[in-house]
């Protein structure tokens, strides 16, 4: 018997990488939507994760929280769906699936909080500077199909997740590179189906409010 699988989640948050990830893995899973404010504080969902944040997911008696590490854990939980490379070829996976969630991350939201570091501070953040990520992200979207080489991988959801937004919302300018890279991944069926579930609980969760 497998164990159960459980998604921490709101429609309208980073909940949506998490079911993404999970539909490509064709796992069966159990969804709780947990709503903002004081039911994503409350002690019960602070047992689970105690930054008071979705997602989270918990497999049998695992708990994964923050999406890099779920869509890492789901991709090695369920390798028949063949979203992690062989060990032996997994430098670039773990390193763009850490550059999203490190550099790029943190200085895509330094620049929307208006805190970019000057030349004498780039050296005490781990990004450098927002125009050195974008570039080295551009190349690496058009090196190969996808971003660890010919083959869609987990670290694909992660960052087209993030590239995606940032498009979508603005908060990265848009580039041939990243429109096509992004065309590309969220063309899977599993986005789609993922998309479509989130839209539908979006639906249901602004009808009890």
């Amino acid at each position: 018997m497998t164990d159960p699988l459980l998604l921490y989640t709101n429609p309208k948050s980073r909940g949506r990488i998490a079911r993404w990830m999970l539909e490509e893995v064709g796992a069966a899973y159990h969804t709780e939507v947990v709503a903002f404010g004081s039911p994503m504080k409350s002690p019960q969902y602070l047992a689970i994760n105690p930054m008071g944040k979705v997602p989270a997911i918990r497999h049998g008696e695992t708990v994964v929280t923050e999406c890099a590490a779920i869509c890492a854990y789901l991709a090695d939980a369920f390798p028949e769906a063949g979203l992690a490379p062989p060990l032996a070829e997994r430098g670039a996976y773990y390193r763009w699936l850490f550059f999203a969630a490190g550099p790029l991350e943190a200085a895509i939201t330094d620049r929307d909080l208006g805190m970019e570091p000057n030349i004498a501070q780039q050296g005490r953040v781990g990004y450098g500077s927002i125009e050195s990520v974008l570039e080295t992200l551009e190349v690496a979207v058009s090196a190969h199909e996808f971003i660890a080489g010919p083959h869609f991988s987990a670290a694909d959801v992660y960052l087209g997740s993030h590239i995606g937004w940032g498009l979508q919302f603005g908060s990265l300018e848009s580039c041939p590179a990243f429109a096509d890279y992004w065309a590309r991944v969220s063309e899977r069926e599993a986005y789609r189906r993922a998309s479509s579930l989130d839209e539908q609980a979006a639906r249901q969760n602004a009808s009890l409010l």
